[in-house]
């Protein structure tokens, strides 16, 4: 009788590494992590951690990844709820500030532990925020077109709004102040109102 043997899922072993990464970056630190910690939280080997990420720079560059996906995957499902124009631009807003919210450890590791980690990573974190500068000037223009919205320059507006966001979140993020209703209640209004949507 053949020994039974297991197949090995190289996904699900992927994900078991950035999850247990995620676990251990958040309570000790970039710096402090050590591979072999990964190892044997995720249950797997420092040789498949290596498989998969060839340092840890680039794992803790996947964690990166994989928040900025999920944040924008939330947007875009929260945007297809709504009609073209400014509605569009305050569910994404909603949705962003909502998953850093739900989402705060890995909020924590994009936001401060990728700060001062040198220029890959601040390269990395340019990037993303880029990305969502991006996404908001987007939906900033369609509201321009459809007539909601004044015309203005919303490359200058996307950017400071990403500014603020970024501000308000990193404090929260570091502090627990102010809590997300808080965030919802006072900054949302203010970023809408600064393009001249009062709804």
């Amino acid at each position: 009788m053949q020994p039974q043997t297991t197949k090995r899922n190289p996904e699900s072993t992927r994900e078991r590494i950035i999850d247990a990464a995620l676990s251990i970056f958040s309570r000790k630190g970039y710096h402090d992590t050590k591979l072999d910690e990964i190892a044997e939280e995720s249950h797997t080997s420092k040789g498949s951690i290596y498989f998969h990420f060839p340092n840890k720079e680039r794992l803790f560059l996947a964690l990166v990844d994989q928040f900025a996906d999920l944040l924008e995957r939330r947007i875009i499902e929260a945007i297809e709820q709504e009609e073209q124009g400014m509605l569009r631009v305050r569910a994404a807003l909603e949705a962003c500030l909502e998953t850093f919210a739900r989402y705060r450890r890995p909020a924590k590791i994009l936001l401060v532990q990728a700060v001062g980690l040198g220029n890959i990573f601040e390269k990395k974190r340019l990037e993303v925020n880029d990305h969502f500068t991006n996404l908001i000037q987007k939906y900033l223009d369609e509201a321009v077109v459809v007539g909601d919205i004044e015309p203005v320059d919303t490359e200058v507006v996307a950017t400071a709004w990403m500014g603020a966001i970024y501000g308000v979140i990193i404090r929260w993020v570091y502090t627990g102040e102010p809590n997300r209703e808080r965030i919802l209640s006072s900054l949302l209004p203010l970023l809408l109102k600064s393009v001249g949507y009062d709804n």
